[in-house]
Parts: structure tokens; sequence; C-alpha cells
């Protein structure tokens, strides 16, 4: 999203200097909540895998075909980097984070307090806002905390925070095919990291996704407006939480289409120039009537620049063939 694209919220001056003022001392009040301590991690061993479908749902963004990959031995965090362990990084290093450096990014509308939500853009994604201010430590924008959230996910994560992040820890983002793998657990080929059986709604909520008719009803069945702590729904076979839903996860690798048609070529031609990589995973906004994309093979284009209000970050670590 462009700050065309959307209204500003906040009313915070444009080339405003980051980190000054009430913005520093959210930042500062973050930094309290500091843990570095990681999360389990789950193994998998090396072997023949694959990545993709040929049961496509969304065509244009190249879920298909099936390709078989080979997969080196690695390890991947249970659950996307927390608030908690975002701060620790943040403290240790002094990172500033792409949203700091634009001084803005994009929040979903309806968390935005009604005080100062804007009204809705004639954009073709009205539900978005260039919220000034907005980032991991003010994930709604100025007059936002994290108090109460230092399990939740980090969000307002763009892609180079996320490699940043993911260094520090001692990894690396995961590749597409990776991610793939390790959302299903060990499971042969399932639609979703918990198997087939599609949510619905009311009963069976498997993940932290919408609930309702995108995006002017949000029943709340799961109790959630937006993300969730950690590791609040069941983990898949291997023990991996939130691999759907949640927050959208970042991997290391560009967005492609694979596919000779003049429609793909270009759509990889923008993606090109507008520096897109590969993200998983869905996110608390995904509905089956709207963004079906809490699926495995789903992925999604995204600027590397953009970090928005669902946008997170979970580590992989290469392991050699050795280790235990």
């Amino acid at each position: 999203m462009t700050r065309a694209d959307a209204p500003s919220c906040c009313g915070s001056r444009v080339g405003a200097p980051a980190l000054q003022g009430a913005p520093a001392a959210a930042a500062r009040a973050a930094l309290g909540i500091a843990d570095p301590t990681p999360p389990a991690r789950i193994a998998f061993d090396a072997g023949r895998s694959h990545v993709g479908t040929d049961a496509p749902v969304i065509g244009p963004d190249g879920e298909g075909p099936r390709r078989s990959v080979e997969l080196s031995p690695f390890a991947i965090d249970a659950v996307p980097v927390t608030n908690a362990r975002f701060a620790a990084f943040v403290a240790e290093t002094g990172f500033v984070t792409v949203a700091e450096r634009y001084r803005w990014a994009p929040v979903f509308r309806d968390l935005i307090p009604a005080r100062r939500r804007p009204a809705p853009s004639n954009s073709s994604t009205p539900w978005w806002v260039a919220c000034e201010g907005a980032a991991w430590f003010a994930p709604e924008g100025p007059g936002s905390d994290l108090a109460g959230r230092a399990d939740h996910p980090a969000v307002n994560v763009a892609w180079e925070d996320a490699r940043a992040f993911a260094a520090w820890a001692g990894g690396r983002l995961p590749s597409e095919a990776e991610w793939e793998h390790a959302a299903r657990g060990g499971a042969p080929d399932p639609r979703f990291p918990w198997g087939d059986r599609e949510p619905d709604d009311t009963a069976f909520l498997p993940a932290n996704i919408w609930q309702g008719r995108f995006p002017d009803l949000n029943t709340l069945a799961d109790g959630w407006a937006g993300p969730s702590p950690v590791g609040r729904y069941p983990p898949n076979p291997a023990g991996l939480f939130d691999m759907a839903g949640n927050v959208w996860e970042w991997t290391a690798d560009p967005f492609r289409v694979r596919s000779r048609n003049a429609v793909a070529q270009a759509r990889n031609a923008q993606s090109r120039n507008r520096r897109e990589k590969v993200m998983k995973g869905g996110s608390s906004l995904c509905h089956a009537s709207y963004c079906y994309r809490y699926r495995i093979a789903a992925r999604f284009g995204t600027p590397a620049e953009s970090g928005a209000s669902n946008t997170g970050v979970r580590v992989l670590y290469a392991k050699s063939s050795g280790q235990a």
C-alpha cells in the first residue's frame, strides 16, 4: 500500500523526525517488555518434499503447479516472533525499522480507536489506513502501545526488518518450500496446517482468521479483532503454532508466478519493479470469501518495504546433517 492508497490517521506532521517526543517515549516503554528467550524449535530432516499445488484456488497468485524439491535439514521456531523478543532485539542492537524510518505504516482501519479513525478512503482497499507514527511499538499509531501484548506477534515488520531479526537470532527467513514443508507438519498434502476441514465461523475455529463478512462484519466468534497471543490455537502435527492466520510471515523468496503466458510475465515484471517477496500463512483478516490465503499452498506478493499491522516473521535455522 502506498500513502496515496489510503487516508492518514493520527494527524502527525509528515516528515517529522523519527523517534522524537511521544514516539520516542513509546519506543522506550516497549523495551521494558524485552525478553530474548527463544521459543521451542521444531526440527525437520533432510529429504524430498514439494511446494505449491496442482489444484490452485487463486490462479494469479501462482499457487501451482506442484513442484518437487529437495530440502536440507532445518529447525524452525514453533511460534512467530513475539513483541517481547523483538523488543530484546531492538534493545540490544538499536535497530530502527522501516516503518520508523518511513514514519508511517499500513494499519487495518477497524483496529484504530473510533476517536481518531478516519473515514474510509475511495481506494480499492478502504479498510487500510496509512497511519503516521505506526510502528512495532505502536501498532495502531500514536496512543497505542504494547501493554498486555508481550506475547502477541510483532507486527509492522517489513522484509528488511524480518531479515535483520532472523540474523540476530542466529537464523534466517525460510524459503517458501521450507515454510510449506513445515506447515504440513509431516502430513502428505493437507490443505491447511490442521488438515482438510474448513473453518465454519461458529463451531470449528482452528486459527485466528476472520469470522463473518469481510470487511463489514466481524462476529469475533474467536474473540480476536486483530492478532492474538502466539500459541493460542492448536499446533499442527509437528508442533508448530499459527502457521495459518494471526499474522503473515515473510519468506526469503522473491514473488514470481511460474507460467509462460503474457499475464504471468506482466505480473512478474510488476513484482520485480515493486521488489515483492513471498508471504505465507494469511492473517486474522483472511476469510474464504475474501482472502482465502490461510491455505498452505496460498501465497501473496508484497513489497519488501511494506510492514502492515498484520505482518510478522518466523525464524528458520539451518542444520547440518550431523546435528542432533
